[in-house]
């Protein structure tokens, strides 16, 4: 097994092990990000009775009781914003994993020597090198849409 090969195969489970770290890293940010979710509706709606129930408790109550619901709503589309970007990333990270797959299948076809490839080896190198390329769209698709997202929040 020469020594390309391994390191080859080395840098693979590297990144394998990455994108899986980042993975659990999302799925617990966006499990943090439910369960805020959940607080901060029963808040708003704790806030949104006293609003309605007590029509007789001084002005400065009510616009106390007025900003407070304004945050909470002002954090919870923050939290919405964030939780977006996280869904993106994941899509990204199942891109990346799916593009590393593909790039594996290439280069074992690709190391084959012409001479022993088959017709159906060379269709499905062709076949491959098309899904590769369909990926690396998706995620251009992807990262621009990002960019154009953190420019219109500039």
């Amino acid at each position: 097994y020469p020594t390309w090969k391994r390191t080859l195969a080395r840098r693979a489970r590297e990144s394998q092990m990455k994108r899986f770290c980042r993975a659990q890293a999302i799925q617990r940010r966006l499990e943090e990000i439910e369960v805020t979710f959940r607080e901060l509706e029963q808040q708003g709606t704790k806030l949104e009775k006293l609003l309605r129930d007590e029509n007789e408790s001084p002005a400065d109550q009510q616009t106390q009781w007025t900003n407070q619901l304004l945050y909470l709503v002002q954090k919870k589309n923050n939290l919405m914003t964030e939780e977006s970007d996280l869904m993106i990333a994941v899509q990204e990270l199942k891109l990346e994993e799916q593009q590393c797959q593909l790039d594996e299948k290439l280069r074992s076809y690709m190391n084959k020597e012409d001479a022993l490839k088959t017709p159906e080896d060379e269709k499905a190198e062709q076949e491959i090198l098309k899904q590769l390329v369909e990926v690396v769209n998706k995620r251009n698709v992807l990262i621009q849409l990002q960019e154009e997202k953190r420019l219109s929040e500039l």
